[in-house]
């Protein structure tokens, strides 16, 4: 359905500014000069070049809700803070965002320009020579000005219906810009915790290669000793061997996820940076939130989806302005003008009223609002996509959070087990009541459990982070819950 309120242009237009552009019109009468004309064209030229009006007559940037910073360079320590800081104000997707939603602004810009009129100047001079024969040469100076003034006056919702698009589009670009800035907040999160585990999976490879070392050292005592074969000294080589593989092989990816973290916060990979402790890490209460109110809050708060809402109204908008594009459009047009032609001056100007009739386009405008009609499908259907993966979303992370949760739980108990049988399995091979075997067994089923611990604990960090950000309220309150108050305790020794 067309909407007829394109009689009005926008309310927000700014007084100076219609001050300026009302002018024109008090000036049309029969015996405009060029003097008039150029005076309407100097104080036209003057309000444009004004600073205010250069910058943003239409104020269409105050949709766009925060701007970005200036890159900047970490200094000392990282916090979690100080990590998502960064990562929002040097990643360049924040700042792709951010360009992209004042594109969109001044298209909204664009679209308000015809509820104003449009005024055209021109000032021309040439010199003429002619020459007949017989008849002395003539020269002469021809000067002229004029002054096209033209406002569109009604169109049968046109305007109205792109200036909705447009308006639209930008709340779909501030929308974007949110749902930016949480990716980009959530990959710094990622990368931060990343960095955390492999630190605490390098010390616990430490500390598994310290206990192959002793119980190698145990077995060559006892083989000095006579109390154990050759096969026991091979053996505990061989553990001592994988368990340096393995601290070799982890300190390669904690230095691959210090280039993760360094790219995510819009530096160079290879920038090395140095990071706060985390807080302590405790097995906290189940997650007793209903999933379903999650998925309803999602719907509500998830900036990608309020971005697909407004796309569909968006593309709605244009359907009724191409449908209305084939309809009259009423214009008011005035033209002074002023000639001088060698001492033989005339001014003439017009005013009148025009209608524009599109009878034929070869049928285009037809096919230009099925199309049209079509974008406004796909983007239903988008909008209905994003809907159920929202859900899913939600209820991945919901699910994750809850595992997470226990296993926290339970690789404490298994860590603490693990630690006290190979302490006895230790002693009791270096008293000659044990054999190389169990202790072996004892230390591999340690140094899986200390890996055990630390993959729950990164899994519990990023799950309810990511839960945060499938029902949209990842923002700077969460951080000090994930980033802990107290130390961790050393994954070998006692709290």
């Amino acid at each position: 359905m067309i909407n007829r309120r394109d009689r009005n242009p926008p309310a927000h237009i700014p007084l100076h500014r219609v001050a300026v552009l009302r002018s024109p019109l008090r000036m049309l009468r029969p015996s405009t000069t060029v003097s008039a004309a150029l005076t309407v064209s100097i104080a036209l030229l003057a309000a444009i070049a004004s600073p205010a009006a250069a910058f943003d007559p239409f104020d269409t940037q105050a949709a766009i809700r925060t701007g970005a910073c200036t890159p900047r360079q970490p200094a000392g320590a990282l916090g979690l803070a100080e990590v998502v800081d960064l990562a929002l104000c040097n990643n360049p997707q924040t700042r792709e965002a951010w360009a992209s939603a004042r594109v969109q602004a001044g298209l909204v810009g664009v679209a308000q320009a015809p509820y104003l009129p449009a005024i055209n100047g021109n000032v021309g001079s040439s010199r003429n020579r002619t020459r007949v024969e017989d008849l002395p040469e003539t020269k002469r100076t021809l000067n002229s000005a004029s002054l096209a003034i033209s406002w569109l006056l009604y169109d049968f919702g046109v305007r109205e219906a792109t200036l909705e698009s447009a308006r639209e589009l930008l709340a779909a670009a501030v929308s974007t810009q949110d749902s930016t800035a949480q990716s980009v907040f959530l990959a710094a999160l990622q990368a931060f915790f990343q960095v955390h585990a492999f630190e605490a999976a390098l010390n616990a490879a430490e500390l598994s290669e310290k206990a192959a070392q002793e119980s190698l050292a145990a077995a060559e005592a006892r083989y000095r000793a006579g109390n154990a074969t050759p096969a026991d000294r091979l053996q505990a080589q061989t553990a001592r061997s994988q368990a340096t593989l393995t601290r070799i092989r982890v300190a390669g990816e904690l230095r691959t996820a210090h280039g993760t973290l360094a790219n995510a916060i819009g530096l160079d990979a290879n920038r090395p940076l140095e990071l706060r402790p985390l807080g302590a890490v405790t097995a906290p209460p189940d997650f007793d939130r209903n999933v379903e109110a999650l998925i309803a809050e999602a719907r509500q708060r998830r900036p990608d989806l309020a971005a697909a809402e407004a796309q569909l109204r968006a593309a709605r908008a244009s359907v009724d302005a191409t449908k209305a594009a084939h309809l009259p459009s009423i214009s008011l047009g005035a033209t002074p003008s002023w000639q001088d032609n060698g001492g033989l001056t005339t001014n003439a100007s017009s005013i009148g009223v025009s209608v524009s009739i599109p009878l034929f386009s070869g049928f285009g405008q037809t096919y230009k609002v099925r199309t049209a009609e079509a974008q406004a499908d796909l983007r239903a259907a988008q909008r209905d996509r994003l809907q159920l993966q929202i859900a899913l979303d939600v209820w991945r992370s919901y699910q994750s959070l809850q595992t997470a949760t226990q296993s926290m739980r339970t690789t404490t108990d298994l860590l603490a087990s693990a630690e006290q049988s190979e302490r006895v399995a230790l002693g009791r091979y270096r008293a000659g009541v044990g054999n190389i075997l169990d202790l072996l067994s004892a230390q591999s089923a340690l140094a899986a459990a200390r890996q055990q611990r630390v993959l729950s604990v990164y899994d519990w960090n990023v799950s309810r982070a990511t839960l945060a950000q499938s029902v949209g309220v990842l923002d700077s309150a969460i951080l000090p819950v994930l980033a802990g108050e107290q130390s961790l305790p050393p994954l070998g020794g006692k709290p």
